[in-house]
Protein backbone atom coordinates (compact mmCIF):
# COMPACT_ATOMS: atom_id res chain seq x y z
CA UNK A 1 0.00 0.00 0.00
CA UNK A 2 1.18 3.30 -0.55
CA UNK A 3 -0.09 6.84 -0.64
CA UNK A 4 0.85 8.67 -3.73
CA UNK A 5 3.00 10.96 -2.01
CA UNK A 6 6.35 10.83 -4.14
CA UNK A 7 9.66 10.57 -2.13
CA UNK A 8 12.24 10.92 -4.81
CA UNK A 9 12.41 11.50 -8.63
CA UNK A 10 14.92 8.73 -9.88
CA UNK A 11 16.11 7.94 -13.33
CA UNK A 12 16.35 5.32 -15.47
CA UNK A 13 19.79 3.85 -15.35
CA UNK A 14 19.96 0.32 -17.45
CA UNK A 15 16.63 -1.50 -19.05
CA UNK A 16 16.86 -5.23 -20.39
CA UNK A 17 13.67 -5.91 -22.39
CA UNK A 18 12.29 -9.47 -23.79
CA UNK A 19 8.91 -9.32 -26.34
CA UNK A 20 6.93 -9.32 -23.00
CA UNK A 21 9.22 -8.52 -20.06
CA UNK A 22 11.51 -5.73 -18.10
CA UNK A 23 14.63 -5.85 -15.83
CA UNK A 24 14.70 -2.00 -14.74
CA UNK A 25 17.39 -0.45 -12.86
CA UNK A 26 16.54 2.70 -10.99
CA UNK A 27 19.22 5.34 -9.84
CA UNK A 28 17.89 6.60 -6.93
CA UNK A 29 19.37 7.50 -2.83
CA UNK A 30 16.39 8.35 -0.36
CA UNK A 31 14.18 5.51 -0.81
CA UNK A 32 16.93 3.09 -0.37
CA UNK A 33 17.40 4.14 3.49
CA UNK A 34 15.46 0.64 4.88
CA UNK A 35 14.35 -1.02 1.90
CA UNK A 36 15.94 -4.61 1.40
CA UNK A 37 15.41 -6.70 -1.48
CA UNK A 38 12.08 -8.43 -1.65
CA UNK A 39 10.63 -4.83 -0.21
CA UNK A 40 7.98 -2.75 -2.25
CA UNK A 41 8.80 0.41 -4.32
CA UNK A 42 6.20 2.25 -6.36
CA UNK A 43 7.73 3.35 -10.21
CA UNK A 44 5.28 5.75 -11.75
CA UNK A 45 2.53 4.31 -9.46
CA UNK A 46 3.53 0.72 -10.24
CA UNK A 47 4.36 -1.51 -7.24
CA UNK A 48 7.44 -3.43 -7.81
CA UNK A 49 9.73 -6.10 -6.05
CA UNK A 50 12.91 -4.92 -4.74
CA UNK A 51 15.34 -7.44 -6.74
CA UNK A 52 18.94 -6.31 -5.88
CA UNK A 53 20.03 -2.92 -4.34
CA UNK A 54 23.41 -1.17 -4.71
CA UNK A 55 24.49 2.27 -2.70
CA UNK A 56 22.84 4.44 -5.69
CA UNK A 57 20.39 2.28 -7.60
CA UNK A 58 17.95 -0.62 -6.93
CA UNK A 59 17.07 -3.68 -9.62
CA UNK A 60 13.14 -4.74 -10.16
CA UNK A 61 11.83 -6.97 -12.95
CA UNK A 62 8.46 -5.82 -14.65
CA UNK A 63 6.22 -9.12 -15.67
CA UNK A 64 3.64 -9.73 -18.54
CA UNK A 65 0.40 -7.85 -17.46
CA UNK A 66 2.35 -4.97 -15.78
CA UNK A 67 3.91 -4.22 -19.24
CA UNK A 68 0.55 -4.40 -20.86
CA UNK A 69 -1.53 -2.39 -18.63
CA UNK A 70 1.02 0.33 -17.71
CA UNK A 71 3.55 2.97 -19.42
CA UNK A 72 6.59 1.22 -17.76
CA UNK A 73 7.39 -0.45 -21.45
CA UNK A 74 7.63 3.28 -23.11
CA UNK A 75 10.57 3.52 -20.80
CA UNK A 76 14.34 4.85 -22.03
CA UNK A 77 17.56 5.31 -20.20
CA UNK A 78 17.53 8.67 -18.23
CA UNK A 79 14.01 9.14 -18.36
CA UNK A 80 12.89 10.12 -15.10
CA UNK A 81 10.14 8.26 -12.60
CA UNK A 82 8.49 8.93 -9.33
CA UNK A 83 9.36 6.59 -6.26
CA UNK A 84 7.79 5.75 -3.13
CA UNK A 85 8.17 3.10 -0.69
CA UNK A 86 5.47 1.35 0.48
CA UNK A 87 3.89 3.15 3.88
CA UNK A 88 5.07 1.64 7.04
CA UNK A 89 2.64 0.97 10.16
CA UNK A 90 2.20 4.21 12.06
CA UNK A 91 3.11 6.67 9.27
CA UNK A 92 1.21 9.44 8.22
CA UNK A 93 -1.61 9.13 5.09
CA UNK A 94 -0.67 12.41 3.11
CA UNK A 95 -2.04 11.18 0.46
CA UNK A 96 -4.81 8.78 -0.03
CA UNK A 97 -5.00 5.05 -0.23
CA UNK A 98 -2.74 3.65 -3.63
CA UNK A 99 -2.36 0.28 -3.93
CA UNK A 100 0.26 0.27 -6.91
CA UNK A 101 -1.58 -2.27 -9.09
CA UNK A 102 -2.65 0.51 -12.38
CA UNK A 103 -5.49 0.79 -13.87
CA UNK A 104 -4.85 2.40 -17.34
CA UNK A 105 -2.72 4.35 -19.49
CA UNK A 106 -4.00 7.64 -20.26
CA UNK A 107 -2.36 10.75 -22.92
CA UNK A 108 -1.55 14.26 -22.33
CA UNK A 109 -3.64 16.02 -24.10
CA UNK A 110 -2.54 19.38 -22.90
CA UNK A 111 -0.51 21.34 -19.93
CA UNK A 112 -1.66 24.74 -19.81
CA UNK A 113 -0.03 26.94 -16.46
CA UNK A 114 -3.08 28.62 -14.67
CA UNK A 115 -1.60 31.25 -11.99
CA UNK A 116 0.36 29.71 -9.44
CA UNK A 117 -0.78 25.96 -10.35
CA UNK A 118 -0.46 23.86 -14.07
CA UNK A 119 -3.59 22.34 -15.36
CA UNK A 120 -3.29 18.89 -17.21
CA UNK A 121 -6.06 17.52 -19.37
CA UNK A 122 -5.63 13.81 -19.98
CA UNK A 123 -7.51 11.39 -22.27
CA UNK A 124 -8.69 8.60 -20.33
CA UNK A 125 -11.24 5.66 -21.27
CA UNK A 126 -14.72 5.07 -20.35
CA UNK A 127 -13.42 2.05 -18.34
CA UNK A 128 -11.15 4.92 -16.18
CA UNK A 129 -13.87 7.39 -16.10
CA UNK A 130 -16.49 5.47 -14.65
CA UNK A 131 -15.52 5.43 -11.59
CA UNK A 132 -14.23 9.07 -11.16
CA UNK A 133 -15.95 12.22 -10.06
CA UNK A 134 -15.36 15.48 -9.45
CA UNK A 135 -13.07 16.18 -5.70
CA UNK A 136 -12.39 12.84 -6.11
CA UNK A 137 -8.70 11.18 -5.59
CA UNK A 138 -6.77 9.93 -8.55
CA UNK A 139 -3.37 8.63 -8.57
CA UNK A 140 -1.12 9.71 -12.22
CA UNK A 141 1.93 8.07 -12.23
CA UNK A 142 1.81 7.59 -8.61
CA UNK A 143 1.07 11.02 -7.91
CA UNK A 144 -2.16 11.18 -5.27
CA UNK A 145 -4.13 13.98 -6.90
CA UNK A 146 -7.68 15.60 -6.68
CA UNK A 147 -10.18 15.94 -9.93
CA UNK A 148 -11.09 19.11 -11.06
CA UNK A 149 -13.15 18.41 -13.82
CA UNK A 150 -14.45 15.01 -15.36
CA UNK A 151 -15.55 14.72 -19.08
CA UNK A 152 -17.06 12.41 -21.96
CA UNK A 153 -13.18 11.65 -22.90
CA UNK A 154 -10.74 12.23 -19.98
CA UNK A 155 -10.86 13.94 -16.83
CA UNK A 156 -8.29 17.00 -15.38
CA UNK A 157 -6.30 17.90 -12.34
CA UNK A 158 -4.27 21.05 -11.42
CA UNK A 159 -0.61 20.70 -9.71
CA UNK A 160 0.65 23.25 -7.25
CA UNK A 161 3.99 24.15 -7.95
CA UNK A 162 5.29 21.91 -5.18
CA UNK A 163 4.26 18.59 -6.99
CA UNK A 164 5.69 19.97 -10.06
CA UNK A 165 8.99 20.36 -8.41
CA UNK A 166 9.60 17.41 -6.73
CA UNK A 167 7.85 14.45 -9.19
CA UNK A 168 8.20 13.02 -12.69
CA UNK A 169 5.44 15.35 -14.03
CA UNK A 170 7.86 18.42 -14.06
CA UNK A 171 9.41 16.85 -17.07
CA UNK A 172 5.78 15.89 -18.92
CA UNK A 173 4.42 17.39 -22.34
CA UNK A 174 1.77 16.87 -24.50
CA UNK A 175 1.59 12.69 -25.88
CA UNK A 176 3.14 11.61 -22.72
CA UNK A 177 1.23 8.17 -21.62
CA UNK A 178 0.38 8.44 -17.50
CA UNK A 179 0.00 5.67 -15.37
CA UNK A 180 -4.10 5.84 -13.89
CA UNK A 181 -4.92 4.19 -10.88
CA UNK A 182 -8.33 5.57 -9.51
CA UNK A 183 -9.52 5.87 -6.40
CA UNK A 184 -10.26 2.14 -5.15
CA UNK A 185 -13.05 2.85 -2.87
CA UNK A 186 -14.91 4.52 -6.01
CA UNK A 187 -14.18 0.80 -7.56
CA UNK A 188 -16.07 -0.86 -4.85
CA UNK A 189 -18.35 1.45 -4.59
CA UNK A 190 -19.24 1.09 -8.30
CA UNK A 191 -19.30 -2.80 -8.25
CA UNK A 192 -22.27 -2.96 -5.22
CA UNK A 193 -24.05 -0.45 -7.22
CA UNK A 194 -23.92 -2.72 -10.54
CA UNK A 195 -24.84 -5.78 -7.96
CA UNK A 196 -27.46 -3.98 -6.19
CA UNK A 197 -28.93 -2.79 -9.92
CA UNK A 198 -28.55 -5.71 -11.81
CA UNK A 199 -26.94 -3.34 -14.35
CA UNK A 200 -23.04 -1.55 -15.52
CA UNK A 201 -22.60 0.66 -12.41
CA UNK A 202 -22.03 4.56 -13.20
CA UNK A 203 -20.21 6.24 -10.04
CA UNK A 204 -21.87 9.50 -9.63
CA UNK A 205 -22.98 11.90 -6.61
CA UNK A 206 -26.61 11.36 -7.03
CA UNK A 207 -25.66 7.65 -6.63
CA UNK A 208 -24.13 8.01 -3.59
CA UNK A 209 -26.35 10.44 -2.11
CA UNK A 210 -29.66 7.88 -3.13
CA UNK A 211 -27.45 5.24 -1.35
CA UNK A 212 -26.81 7.01 2.11
CA UNK A 213 -23.01 7.24 1.37
CA UNK A 214 -22.96 11.30 1.46
CA UNK A 215 -25.28 13.44 2.53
Amino acid sequence: MFTGIVEEVGRVKQLRKTPLTMELKIECRHVLEGTRSGDSIAVNGVCLTVTEMGSDHFTADAMPETMKRTNLGKLNISDTVNLERAVAAGQRMGGHFVQGHVDGVGTILSVTPYENAVLFHIKAGRNLTRYMIEKGSIAVNGISLTIVEVGATGFSVSLIPHTIKNTQLRDAKQGDLVNIEVDMIGKYLNKWLEEKSGSTGTLTWDHLKEHGFIK
